[in-house]
């Protein structure tokens, strides 16, 4: 069995070819996708962040009225980039939104990927301190927000307030039970899954990481969640962790779907450079559902997960995208034993 969810970019263009024109567009139809997915069955609705783009950005206004318009589905985000991140603000929003939506959040954060502005974590007032890099910044912002989750008060209290403090010091409100046990870290190398498995967050592994061994993309990212499960063990940490995947996977049922993503190209996994670290991007999967059912039983690293995320085309509408959920769970993941 797998939790199965969508991940949304939440690109939104002027276009008349697109069916998200505007950020008003691309924030209502993630709202009304999330409730369309919950009725469908699904177990998860995530978004991905990103700055100075057209796409999803502030993410807590955005988890906050899905919480409200659903009650079942999980609600997240893959991934927050903790570099423009004021960690102790961070958490009053994330407790605000996780109380809004009872207990139902999970949210992936990270060290971030390259933005659309150079170091653009600056506008935002973050420098990284003396001998530290941009990523490490970006860590220690994570161990911050991480740490301030556990609810421990930690602020002296003024002895003369406009109103009555509980004793001993004070920690930040609201807050919400629970929250830091669904904590994921987006982790794109081998080293950072160790090092998330060691502090006891639960695992995001996208559609890309390092290419650390040149074997296919699949291979290293199953060898990537198996190093993390053996640090969490080493670490004693006394719960199961939760890992996730990323993949687009469209199946193939009627002329929409074969004018979309009927034709050739997604097959093989790519090389690229992301900055001067050489990664490996992992193949797209489109095929007729028993075509599909037959290639997603070779993926090494979905088998390793618990979860799994589809990448939906938000810009082509939220008809389209409940369209591609449905047949998802309704034609592939029952033969493959996930529902």
């Amino acid at each position: 069995m797998k939790k199965i969810g969508f991940l949304s970019f939440g690109h939104w263009t002027p276009s008349p070819q697109s069916q998200t024109r505007s950020a008003a567009d691309t924030l209502l139809q993630s709202i009304d996708l999330a409730v369309a997915a919950e009725a469908l069955g699904a177990d998860g609705a995530y978004f991905r962040v990103h700055h100075f783009a057209r796409q999803l950005a502030s993410p807590f206004p955005l988890l906050a009225a899905v919480g409200a318009r659903t009650s079942r589905i999980e609600i997240g985000t893959a991934v927050i980039d903790m570099r423009y991140e004021n960690p102790f603000y961070m958490a009053e929003d994330a407790g605000a939104a996780d109380l809004i939506a009872g207990g139902r959040l999970q949210l992936g954060i990270s060290r971030g990927s390259p933005e659309q502005v150079i170091d653009g974590w600056r506008y935002f007032g973050y420098r990284p301190a003396e001998g530290e890099t941009d990523a490490d910044m970006g860590r220690r912002h994570a161990q911050v927000f991480y740490d301030t989750l556990r609810g421990e008060g930690f602020a002296q209290p003024n002895p003369r307030p406009m109103f009555a403090n509980p004793p001993g010091l004070l920690r930040l409100e609201p807050h919400s039970d629970g929250l830091r046990e669904r904590i994921w870290w987006g982790s794109g190398s081998n080293a950072t899954a160790v090092w998330a498995a060691k502090l006891g967050m639960n695992l995001q592994a996208s559609t890309l990481k390092d290419d650390e061994s040149g074997e296919p993309f699949h291979v290293q990212q199953a060898a990537q969640i198996r190093a993390y499960r053996a640090a969490w063990k080493e670490a004693g940490h006394q719960r199961e962790p939760r890992v996730s995947v990323s993949r687009s996977i469209f199946a193939l049922v009627d002329d929409r779907d074969r004018m979309y993503f009927g034709r050739p190209g997604q097959e093989q996994d790519q090389i690229g450079f992301i900055e001067e670290t050489q990664s490996i991007f992992g193949r797209g999967y489109t095929a007729e559902p028993d075509v599909l059912v037959e290639q997603l039983r070779k993926d090494e690293a979905i088998a390793e997960a618990d979860t799994l995320l589809l990448t939906v085309p938000n810009q082509l509408g939220v008809d389209y995208n409940a369209h591609v959920i449905e047949m998802i769970l309704t034609h592939v993941a029952p033969a493959l034993g996930w529902r």
